[in-house]
């Protein structure tokens, strides 16, 4: 299973996350499900940041961790996010895709670590994680995703549920 982490803090948010996981389906082997939405506070972000909607999709995928990769920064630039090599240190952005994790791949490469990470360190990422899979174990990690919450010491104000569904 793929466990794909969504924000946005540009434009319609909203929008912006339904035209990803539009954009998604055709790389799911199957249905993808959809966490609920939450709102939170720009992490790291310059002063001023709009919040972000976040989220996370969970689905199978016959891609490569890395070929994933390639498909997720694609949709990423086609909703109009700046190409990596362009993109200021976390400033706004209408969509942001970051592979969480990839069935029990544990790997670190020049382009992409997995787990993520920073998963356990992240309540905007934790949330809607947990309430997907509050029991997975992620490769590397000793504890369920619902004890990693419990234990993150993020700076992090909680994030607030917007809708259940969407």
């Amino acid at each position: 299973m793929i466990y794909l982490a969504l924000g946005s803090n540009l434009g319609d948010r909203l929008t912006y996350l339904r035209q990803a996981r539009e954009l998604l389906e055709p790389l799911a082997k199957g249905v993808i499900i959809s966490a609920p939405l939450y709102e939170t506070d720009p992490l790291d972000c310059p002063q001023d940041s709009p919040a972000f909607l976040n989220t996370v999709l969970c689905f199978e995928c016959e891609l490569t961790p890395v070929e994933l990769l390639q498909e997720t920064q694609a949709i990423e630039c086609k909703l109009g996010r700046a190409a990596k090599e362009a993109r200021a240190l976390n400033a706004p952005r209408p969509i942001d895709l970051d592979i969480l994790l990839a069935g029990d791949s544990a790997m670190q490469t020049e382009e992409l670590t997995l787990p993520h990470p920073r998963l356990h360190e992240r309540l905007f990422v934790l949330h809607p994680l947990r309430d997907l899979e509050p029991t997975l174990v992620p490769p590397t990690h000793a504890n369920p995703v619902s004890i990693l919450l419990e234990l993150c010491q993020s700076e992090e104000l909680p994030p607030l549920l917007v809708r259940e569904s969407w």
